[in-house]
């Protein structure tokens, strides 16, 4: 486990955390802008707050909103000069340049990578650090969707193949969701909930999960896939064909959706369907998105 104890002041606001997270897999921090999400990273880092031991001798990988690049270097260079300063070899540099698709990019300025290229770079040089914690602030927030869609794969695969533990800060319900493993819910400065993933989800009184940010989470075995829809089999041996995009569902009611069931093998690799929407009369409308289920890795 990970301790985190943390106490600062800034004017009125007031950070006082003390939790214990995971040492693996991915912990996700959600709360609305200024519940001190950005805060709490900062202090874990080093940048703010106790600061105890120095910056430098804090073994974190830290990835901005904004990717932080030096511009005179190239990727490679980018990459190196993180990797330089790691004081062990956790992770494969090999296995991170496959992973975040850059191998083919390393010899291009940094000034003509578009921003879901600059944020995989950035990505890349924190984690050849190979630090003991990866620390994700929002690295997504300045992304429009297109790039989103285009840069969720590849944390997918972080999550599935890096061993570091990371702990990742978002006020999107949707990438907490699909990315992490762990959750904390962080209001005026207090971890108001904690636990793991679908425990916290699964409860209906945290007021920073009603209304849009509602939802459950399910586990399924993809069956098939016809017509751009995928037959999904849960664990009562029942499958349920679904969109498999980002779309919003009807469903009627709060535990299975309206579409046509029958029964189906478990077998293939499972996945997560998480579902999230405000109640709707007697219906719940829902969006969903999928990953791989921890026994499918």
């Amino acid at each position: 486990m990970i301790r985190l104890r943390h106490e600062v002041r800034k004017g009125a606001f007031e950070l006082d955390v003390d939790v214990e997270i995971p040492a693996t897999g991915v912990t996700g921090v959600f709360g609305a802008s200024g519940s001190g999400k950005t805060t709490l990273l900062r202090c874990i880092a080093g940048l703010e707050g106790d600061r105890g031991l120095p910056v430098h001798k804090r073994n974190v990988g830290y990835v901005f909103q904004q990717p932080t690049l030096f511009s005179h270097l190239d990727v490679k260079g980018n990459i190196e000069y993180g990797a330089k300063r790691a004081t062990s070899q956790r992770v494969d540099r090999g296995a991170v340049l496959n992973m975040l698709g850059i191998e083919a990019m390393l010899d291009r300025r940094v000034d003509t990578l578009s921003g879901g290229e600059a944020q995989r770079v950035a990505i890349a040089a924190a984690l050849l650090r190979s630090p003991e914690l990866v620390l994700m602030d929002e690295p997504l927030a300045s992304l429009d969707r297109r790039r989103k869609d285009e840069l969720l794969p590849y944390f997918d695969r972080l999550h599935d193949e890096l061993s570091v533990p990371a702990i990742y800060v978002s006020h999107d319900i949707d990438e907490i969701s699909r990315l992490c493993d762990h959750l904390l819910i962080l209001d005026e400065g207090r971890i108001v909930a904690q636990g793991s993933l679908f425990d916290v989800l699964s409860r209906v009184d945290i007021p920073q999960l009603a209304g849009r940010n509602a939802g459950v989470v399910l586990w399924a075995v993809p069956v098939d896939h016809e017509d751009g829809l995928t037959r999904f089999g849960f664990s009562d041996g029942c499958a349920c064909a679904l969109l498999q995009t980002m779309s919003v569902l009807r469903a009627s009611g709060p535990r299975r959706p309206r579409s046509s069931m029958c029964c189906a093998p478990r077998s293939r690799k499972s996945t997560r369907s998480t579902t999230h929407g405000p109640w709707c009369g007697s219906e719940l409308a829902t969006r969903t998105s999928w990953r791989r289920s921890p026994t499918a890795r």
